[in-house]
């Protein structure tokens, strides 16, 4: 079932990030989390104080909380450490408004 559209408007959205691994490194670390934070600040960096619709690639699709969270998925999970996998980002956009994705799930129709 597909909502209203609504007239452009704003949002402070909560980025989460999950990821995952198999194993640990001899510091008991999965992933710096320096590291970690700053791709998510590169891929965020962008949108930050601008109209998504004006950034790509949402200046070409609807920028959903669901579009948004799969762009970060995409752009940070290219930026982790060789044994690390992304796990999910979840973009909160309101309270009780949020959308996780997670790569790895398949959904069946």
């Amino acid at each position: 079932m597909a909502g209203q559209m609504e007239t452009l408007h704003g949002h402070d959205w909560r980025v989460q990030v999950q990821v995952v691994g198999d194993s640990l490194d001899a510091d008991g670390l999965l992933c710096d989390f320096h590291a970690l934070e700053t791709a998510i600040d590169r891929v965020l960096a962008r949108f930050h104080s601008r109209t998504l619709n004006d950034v790509p690639p949402f200046d070409r699709t609807n920028p959903t909380a669901e579009l948004v969270a799969r762009h970060v998925a995409d752009e940070v999970a290219g930026a982790l450490p060789a044994g690390v996998r992304l796990g999910s980002v979840s973009i909160g956009e309101a309270p009780g408004c949020e959308a996780i994705y997670r790569p790895d799930m398949q959904v069946r129709a």
